[in-house]
């Protein structure tokens, strides 16, 4: 059995020599880089407007640094392995200011809610940009990430898997939709070389996968679900332990509700608010994630879920004693990965040719051997 707890963290250590192999051989971009630079903001605007549209949320501005007691940042996960950058600031004080680059607005946003006065049915957008120092680079992992981090304010009767399948269905409308805007203004994005967009989504739950492919790790388990069953999917539950004593993926305890029960099928409870999509990309021949989403916990959860972590300690922060006091909002969230989805959508075989970042000299001669050509 391959060790299923290799991957448990998201990107993990990867293998430039399997890069390699796996990068495709006979790639030719469908786009010049200008082209694809105006393809990119065509997208940008399609999908700004029409999330904002379908889910009655208005772009707001989001913080690019946090005050590191605020209790604000994104971890990520709940194994402590990826921090965010941290910088002193404040010329003259006497005390300097413990500023901290976002990892994602996860948080903010939920608090924002509160500022923005916004009523049940109602929302915020940003256009979201983080430095994630702990990624390994690859070709769809970037140590600086753009995001549409957005947010709803619900009822606590929306707190069920159905308002969660309605959301993530309107979402990938927008996401299908822009991909179509696309090829429209661009023709040759429209090519047999590869199939069109998936009209619709399947929805697994994790432990629903597991028993499919009980043997393997998450990410093989994700890559053959998408080859076996649907070229897009929403995996339910990421965050709680499956029936094998693993999560499927390590999932932050403070924002997505992982713990909540559900679905109950077979004799077994399943558990979980939250998930992600994702696409099988046929240009790199791999998964592809496009959305990590869920419902936001409540103050019970929040407990549990910080127990569970062994992190009751964050329960003295600002963000967390905020939840506890029910001063911010139920809510529902997510973050939309930009550059991700103007990879798929614009089908390039790498990140970089998408977004300006940095990658190490290793990626960048394996790209140039395959004809992909990356921003600098």
């Amino acid at each position: 059995m391959t060790d299923k707890r290799v991957d448990l963290a998201g990107p993990g250590i990867g293998d430039y020599k399997k890069i390699a192999q796996d990068l495709p051989d006979d790639y030719q971009a469908l786009l010049s880089p200008m082209d694809r630079m105006k393809a990119v903001f065509a997208i940008k605007n399609y999908i700004e407007a029409h999330l904002c549209k379908e889910l009655n949320l208005q772009m707001v501005q989001v913080p690019l640094i946090v005050d590191k007691d605020s209790g604000v940042n994104d971890y990520l996960d709940r194994d402590g392995s990826r921090t965010p950058v941290e910088f002193p600031c404040g010329l003259g004080l006497d005390t300097p200011l413990q500023a901290q680059v976002v990892q994602a607005a996860t948080k903010w946003k939920r608090m924002a809610l509160h500022q923005f006065a916004c009523k049940v049915g109602e929302g915020i957008c940003t256009d979201m940009r983080a430095v994630r120092k702990d990624y390994f680079l690859d070709h769809d992992h970037s140590a600086y990430v753009d995001q549409w981090d957005w947010e709803l304010a619900i009822k606590p009767e929306d707190r069920t898997l159905d308002f969660l399948k309605n959301i993530v269905n309107r979402i990938w409308k927008v996401i299908r939709g822009a991909g179509q805007l696309v090829q429209d203004l661009y023709p040759p994005l429209k090519t047999s070389n590869y199939p069109d967009f998936p009209e619709k989504l399947t929805f697994f739950h994790a432990e629903e996968i597991l028993d499919l492919y009980p043997d393997l790790p998450r990410k093989q388990r994700e890559t053959r679900i998408l080859l076996d069953h649907a070229p897009a999917v929403f995996i339910i539950g990421i965050g709680w332990p499956l029936k094998d004593g693993y999560p499927h993926e390590m999932r932050a305890a403070d924002y997505d509700d992982w713990a909540t029960e559900t679905i109950f099928k077979n004799g077994e409870q399943y558990h979980g608010l939250n998930g992600d999509i994702l696409v099988w990309n046929p240009v790199t021949k791999r998964r592809h994630e496009l959305t990590s989403m869920g419902i936001r916990v409540t103050k019970q959860t929040l407990k549990l879920q910080l127990k569970m972590s062994d992190q009751e300690d964050f329960l003295s922060l600002p963000y967390h004693r905020a939840i506890i006091n029910d001063r911010i909002p139920l809510s529902i969230g997510g973050g939309i990965g930009q550059a991700r989805t103007f990879m798929y959508l614009l089908r390039t075989a790498h990140l970089g040719e998408v977004t300006v970042s940095i990658w190490p000299k290793v990626l960048k001669d394996i790209c140039a051997k395959k004809n992909i050509h990356l921003l600098e």
